[in-house]
Formats: structure tokens, sequence, C-alpha cells
């Protein structure tokens, strides 16, 4: 190549910018500046872009190492010769043909493309911005450089970088983002912290706003928070607090939809400070941005519940922040306020389908599924109309969890059901699913016998409270009219029985039937007497209740035939305990009066009859002696006393017809006795047959 191709360099200066020696290619550059000085002095641009074109192209791009490192340098000399007040015109004319050396196999190369680059971006100033894609997106790989040399350098002009964008107003952020969402996934430690550097860095300038461009880079933020390196970690939680901080002094800039599945994704993530930083945010964004996330509430709801249930000190704020978010948006759900209904705003499919689920599971914790519970009875009381829509998807679930092992759920299990088959429909009438409740609970205890001995009272005294208890009993009496286990039906009356006579929830329905005055109360006592029968001690101490002491002595004369099993003089042992309750001290007082109450005192001594010598026995037979004789008996006039302040209750009795009740009592013992003959006959039969196929 002759001199004249690399016009308007002299030979001299050619050799030298070729020369493997530092201190050459530095002397030609010296030369090339004071060429440069006078170019621009004299206005003389041709010459210029002759000189940057044979710098960028011939030697930039050469084959030796040594012509593109003297390249390098020259086009460091030009920006100098040109001063700040030139170099502006020239800008990508010596930007472009460094950063082509970036990717050098060379790393003495890169180096001096760094030191070039540092250069003329020290002259330049903030006419390099409009290249600043270019320039940030070399700099990211060159942070990741394996030669130290080059990673310093790099350094040096990142720092120049970041103070030239924080002087400038002209920052291009809509141009930069792209490439910031790009770069941000990056799995490298060295150009992660590079990214979180210049992410803190733009967010401090005034002038440029980020936060706005959060939802494209907030993903791969959370990326960089999961890196195992603790400074890396630490700086993204700086970062994270920064933009927090932004977002509550200037909420109105926010697009908290755009981020909330970011949020929901990460507020579920194994690692500690990656769920509690992301549930953070979901609180604030609740809080800041009321009813335009109530479309995510699902989302939040998979996000947050399992959390409710952490144990441990280490896990306890980001329980008590769920716990904060679960509060913040039942608030938004009931708040009376807005003026578009919250109801407008929620998927309720969705929400109802992630509740369902977390009740389902087996290893979901009891807080989660009392906090699941509670929405569900939130949702049916703010939004009934709407949640009426759901309630043969969310019945079947309920029913399953009345068997969880835990009282707390079983308990607001109730609550909702009571919600759900308490309330009358809109158009007045009855609630079909009061009696379809009933059905399927009688269901349950038949098929998971443990859960009727276990839980069972509970259930029904719970019930009792939340729901009118007269109703309970009278529509469970109806039901168990039409079981044909009859088994079952004597265990759920002698279940039912105990409730009635010794909870405090059953307090008022025992005295109406205690006093038996109104034909409402008489009515009660016929509904509950036919499914009673189906226990002969159960109905006995029915009719104690109801001092119906004449037909509970025939009852007792009838035991005689009803056959006598250990079973049976346990329950006979266990009425003897009740009679001895407070709940029947009124039944105790009646034995004052011998001669009006002979029923009353010969029920007792048939079941003393009836009892083994025992401690019941024992127990029941001091009573029986504690009785007056007759001539220790009041006088006529107070016992007429007495005979008339029991007349309108005694009228009531005497309205019912105690023979016809008396031969359905006997007719369902028989139904029992030929039930049990034939069980007896189908076990027999199958042990036979399996004898058989043993042979």
């Amino acid at each position: 190549m002759s001199d004249k191709d690399y016009a308007p360099l002299s030979a001299a200066c050619v050799k030298s910018l070729n020369d493997k020696m530092y201190e050459k290619r530095k002397a030609a550059a010296h030369e090339i500046e004071k060429m440069v000085k006078e170019f621009a002095a004299h206005n003389n641009t041709v010459q210029i872009k002759r000189l940057l074109k044979v710098l960028g192209q011939d030697f930039v791009l050469s084959q030796n190492p040594h012509s593109r490192k003297g390249g390098l340098i020259g086009l460091a000399a030009i920006a100098v010769g040109l001063g700040s007040a030139n170099t502006g015109k020239y800008t990508e004319d010596l930007i472009h043909p460094i950063l082509a050396c970036f990717n050098d196999a060379d790393s003495r190369v890169r180096y001096y493309a760094c030191e070039s680059l540092y250069n003329v971006v020290k002259v330049a100033r903030g006419a390099v911005l409009p290249l600043f894609t270019d320039i940030f997106g070399v700099l990211s790989k060159l942070a990741c450089d394996t030669e130290q040399t080059v990673k310093t350098a790099t350094e040096l002009l990142d720092r120049l970088m970041k103070d030239i964008v924080t002087e400038s107003g002209l920052f291009d952020l809509v141009s930069f983002v792209p490439i910031l969402r790009e770069r941000i996934y990056t799995k490298n430690p060295f150009a992660r912290q590079f990214i979180v550097s210049w992410i803190s860095v733009l967010d401090a300038v005034p002038d440029i706003d980020l936060v706005e461009f959060l939802p494209d880079i907030l993903d791969g933020l959370f990326k960089i928070l999961e890196d195992p390196i603790p400074e890396i970690k630490k700086s993204a939680d700086t970062v994270f607090a920064d933009f927090l901080y932004s977002i509550k002094a200037n909420p109105s800039k926010v697009d908290f939809p755009g981020m909330m599945n970011i949020l929901i994704l990460h507020a579920q993530s194994p690692d500690e400070i990656l769920q509690l930083t992301a549930i953070m945010w979901i609180d604030e964004f609740v809080r800041l941005s009321g009813p335009q996330l109530l479309p995510y509430t699902s989302g939040i709801f998979t996000a947050i519940l399992p959390c409710l249930s952490y144990e441990g000190d280490t896990r306890k704020t980001i329980k008590d922040t769920a716990s904060r978010v679960n509060n913040s948006l039942l608030k938004l759900l009931i708040s009376k306020d807005e003026e578009t209904s919250a109801a407008d705003n929620l998927d309720l499919a969705s929400i109802i389908e992630v509740l369902t689920k977390h009740l389902m599971l087996q290893q979901i914790p009891v807080q989660t599924k009392v906090a699941v519970l509670k929405w569900i009875y939130h949702l049916f009381t703010n939004l009934p109309d709407k949640m009426h829509l759901h309630i043969e998807e969310l019945f079947p679930v309920l029913m399953k969890v009345l068997s969880d092992n835990s009282e707390e759920v079983v308990q607001q299990t109730l609550v909702v059901m009571a919600e759900l088959i308490g309330t009358k429909p809109a158009d007045g009438g009855e609630n079909k699913y009061f009696t379809k409740f009933m059905v399927n609970l009688l269901r349950v205890f038949s098929s998971d016998r443990h859960l009727l001995e276990d839980r069972g009272a509970f259930i029904i005294r719970e019930l009792c409270v939340l729901l009118n208890s007269e109703k309970i009993f009278k529509v469970l009496a109806e039901i168990l009219l039409e079981e044909q286990n009859l088994r079952f039906s004597c265990i759920m009356v002698q279940s039912l029985n105990t409730i009635l006579l010794t909870s405090s929830e059953l307090f008022e329905l025992r005295n109406k039937l205690k006093d038996m005055k109104t034909d409402e109360s008489v009515e009660v006592f016929l509904g509950l007497y036919k499914s009673w029968c189906h226990n002969p001690v159960a109905t006995v101490a029915l009719c104690l209740l109801t001092q119906n002491y004449d037909h509970a002595c025939d009852l007792v004369k009838a035991f005689g035939n009803i056959e006598v099993t250990v079973e049976f003089l346990v329950e006979i042992d266990k009425l003897i305990q009740l009679i001895e309750s407070p709940i029947f001290t009124y039944l105790r007082l009646e034995l004052l009066e011998r001669e009006r109450n002979e029923s009353l005192v010969r029920t007792l001594y048939g079941l003393l009859m009836i009892l083994p010598q025992s401690e019941a026995f024992s127990l029941l037979l001091r009573r029986l002696s504690a009785i007056p004789p007759s001539s220790m008996n009041t006088s006529v006039s107070k016992s007429e006393h007495s005979q008339t302040q029991t007349t309108s209750s005694e009228s009531k009795r005497n309205k019912i017809n105690f023979k016809e009740l008396f031969e359905y009592f006997n007719d369902i013992q028989d139904k029992h006795k030929e039930q049990k003959h034939k069980q007896k006959q189908i076990l027999l039969t199958n042990t036979n047959e399996l004898t058989h196929s043993d042979i």
C-alpha cells in the first residue's frame, strides 16, 4: 500500500501506528492530535473525515493486532484534537469503529478499545448519548470479561458514562429500556451487578422516571434478587426498596396491574427474600391502587394463602405481610365507598377455583384452610346473589371438609354452611340446601362412624348455635324416618338425644318440650318421637323430658320384649346418670308428689329392675329410697293447686294418641329385630361360602 492511501497521515506516522511498541503509537497519536487541531481550526472537514476513515477502517479493521491498537489510539487522538465543541459532529464515525473492537479475541485490543472509548467519551460528553444503547451493550459484555485489566478499564468507562447520564437531561429512556429488558436476564454475576448498578443510577436521576417502565424490567430484577451471591442479592434488594419508595411517593404514574402477575409469580418463590419482597410489593399495591387489583384476587390468593400458615421466626415477617394483604383485600370487598361495586371487578369463578383447591389439598395447614373458609363466608355475606351461582360447586367441597382433622376448620366450615343453608331465597321460600345439607350430614356420619363419635356432637351443637336448633332436630328426625340402615338410626338417635338432654345450646328447646304448653311444642314432640323410637332408651328419655310419664312407664314395661345387650344396659346406665344431673332437677322434684306421679316412680323402678346390681343400680335405688311415703305428701289443696298449674300442659298431652305412638314404637322395634336377623343370616351365609371356597 502506498503512502497516498493513508493520507493525510505521513509515512512515519503510519509506521509508528503499526509499531508493536506503545510509546511509538502514542507519539503518532500526538502527531494526529496536532493535525486534527489544525484541520478543525480551518474547518477542514474533508481531511477530518478522511482521517477518520483511514483509522476506522484501514487500521481498526486490520488483521494486525498492533495496527488495530494504533487505529484505536488514533481515534482517541482525533477526539482530543477536535475538542468538546467539534466532537459531536463526528461521534458516530469515532465510536462505531471502537465498539467493533470490544469483541476482539486479543485482550489487549479490548483493553485499548476501552481506553480509546473512554477518551472519546470524556471529550464528547453528552454528545455520545444518542449512541448510549450501543455503548451500554458492549459495556454489559465487557463487565463479564475474563481479563482483569479489561474489566478494570470497563469500570472506569462505566463510571464516566454514569456521570454523563446523570448530568444530562437528554437521556433517551424509551430507547434504552428494550436493551435493559434483554440484558437483565443474564445469569452472569458480573453482568447482573453491572445491570443493577445502572438501574440504581437511573432511578436516582430526578429527570428520569424509570418507575413508569418497571413492568418491563421487574421480572428480570426478581431473577437477579434470587442470585446466590450475597453482594448481588443485597444490591438488588436495595434497588427494590428504592423503587418501592418512589412508588409510594408518586403512585399516579405506576402501572399497578401491569406488574401484578409478576409479583404473584415471585411471591410463590422458595427463596425467602424474594418471596417477602414480592408480597411486600403486593401489600403496597393493594393499599395504593385499591379496586384496580381486584381482578387479580385469585392470583393474590394463590400467592398469600399458603403463607398464612408459616411458622418460625425466619418466616414470621412473610406471614405477617401476607396477613396484611389478606385483610386489605377483605376491606376492599366490604367497602361501600367505592363508586364501582367490588363485585364488578371480581372474577368469582377463578376465585372459587383457587379457594376450593386449597380446601381439598390434604397438606394445606389449618390457618390457611380457616382463612379460605372465612373468605367464602365473606363472599356469601357480601355478594349473595353472585355466590348463589357457585353453591353447587362449593357444597360438596364443604361437606368433605367437615371430616377435617382440625376442630377449628370444622367449626369455620359450619359457619360457612350456616350462611349457605340459613339464608332465605329472594322469593321468600324455603332454602333447599338446608334439608340437602342435613341429608348429606347424616350420610357422612353413616359412612364415617369415627367422625360421628369424635365430632358428631360438636358439629350438631355448633349448628344449633348458628341456626334454629328446633328446625335442625325436626329435619334430622324427618330424614331418619326414611333411613334404611336401622342400626345407624339407633346410633344417630342416641347421639341426638344426648345432645338434646345435655347441651346448653338446646336449653330453649328442652324447656319447650318440657312444658308442652303449645300445639307447636306437641308437634315437635311428635316429630322427634317417631325417629327416637329407633332407640328405646332415648324414647324413654324423651318421654321423661316431656313429662309423659304414663307413656314412659308403658315403654319400660315393653323393654321385656327387647333383647337386653351390654350396649342396651350401658344406655340405661347413662340415662340414670342424666336423671341425677341438674337438667332433670324438675323430674326429681316430681317424686315429692308420688301419688300424682306414680307412673314416674314405676318408670324408675322399671329401669331399676332391668339393671344388674351395678353402680347405676345403687345410685337409682338410693334415689328411689329417698321418695317420701304417701302420708308425707302435701295437702290436698296444694295438690289441687299444682294440678291447676299444669292444666294447660296436661290438656295438650291429652290430645296425643299415646296408644298409636306405642304401636308405632313396637313396629319399629320389630323392624329392628327383623333387620338384625337378616344380617345374621347374611353373615352366616358369607362365612359358609368362604369355608367351602377354602376346601
